[in-house]
């Protein structure tokens, strides 16, 4: 059976599980046209060593190649499509996992100031689109694929709320915004309105110049640039400069710096701050806070207000 029947039935059973498989697909493709139009059982070893490895030095993404093409092999073995695996059974040492990054206010600032260098004659709407996905991304902690999948329809802007449909876990979510946002979505959305919208109000908010949705590539294509015009750069003993991801973790831990600053309760509100980012508990919302000096600084200014109230004697 060819390989690229097998990857058709295994991406068909997923969706029908309701999962939404997309960057799995795409990897998936990727492999198929790395190996050629053969056989599944005519994929080497060797040629599967070197898809995992890809191009460059050996990063994290490994793992992920393997954890796709493995469930896809356990797919092909289970229906009888090929009687062994052909990924290798000892896994090399992976460098460490990128840490999460904090932009400054300043930074934040430099980014969307940076929008302006994308200004495309072709495509007038790239530099203020750019613009407002930032905005939508630090404003609501977001993740970059449920904002590159919202829909007109999916904006309140009376009601100042987004719907994040199909999130990472299958769930559909409300996520307000605050006033200031609003307004920059309501400025965009004007605009984008003058774009083609091929699926009317379910057309993509963030979109080409011929309304069609912004893809992960090429918005992070263009987050290289703005972080370059923006002079942001490798943290010392950091591998790689900081990513659009890492806006996420900047408003997470923005909010909770913000708690402290108006003297909130923050452990009752971090159940809180789960929900909005979508998580299943607070559990993965803790990666978000690790200490960042602003936040160490809180926490011990707040010990320490304890401790004088006599909260540290038994």
């Amino acid at each position: 059976m060819k390989l690229i029947d097998v990857i058709n039935a295994y991406v068909a059973l997923q969706r029908s599980l309701g999962m939404k498989f997309d960057s799995a697909e795409h990897l998936l493709m990727q492999f198929r046209r790395s190996m050629g139009n053969i056989p599944i059982d005519k994929v080497h070893p060797q040629e599967v060593a070197a898809f995992l490895q890809g191009k460059g030095q050996l990063s994290t993404s490994w793992k992920y190649r393997y954890s796709v093409l493995s469930g896809f092999y356990r797919f092909a073995i289970s229906r009888g499509y090929v009687g062994s695996s052909p990924l290798p059974v000892s896994r090399p040492k992976l460098p460490p996992a990128q840490s999460p990054y904090v932009y400054s206010t300043a930074e934040l600032c430099k980014l969307i100031e940076a929008t302006a260098t994308l200004h495309d004659a072709r495509s007038r709407q790239q530099a203020s689109t750019c613009r407002a996905l930032i905005l939508v991304l630090y404003g609501s902690g977001m993740r970059v694929g449920e904002a590159l999948g919202l829909t007109l329809r999916d904006v309140d802007l009376v009601e100042r709320v987004t719907t994040v449909r199909d999130s990472k876990f299958f769930k559909t979510r409300l996520v307000p915004i605050g006033p200031k946002l609003a307004q920059e979505l309501a400025f965009h959305i004007e605009r984008r309105r003058q774009l083609p919208m091929p699926a009317g109000e379910d057309s993509a908010v963030f979109t080409t110049r011929t309304g069609r949705p912004l893809s992960y590539r090429h918005v992070f294509r263009l987050f290289q640039r703005l972080r370059r015009a923006a002079g942001i750069v490798c943290p010392t003993g950091e591998p790689r400069p900081p990513r659009l991801h890492d806006l996420r973790h900047t408003a997470a831990v923005h909010r909770v710096l913000a708690w402290y600053g108006a003297g909130k309760d923050v452990q009752r509100l971090l159940p809180q701050l789960a929900t909005y980012l979508g998580h299943a508990d607070i559990r993965s919302t803790q990666p978000y806070l690790h200490m960042i000096p602003e936040l160490l600084h809180e926490a011990s200014r707040r010990f320490a207000q304890y401790a004088l109230q006599g909260g540290g004697h038994d």
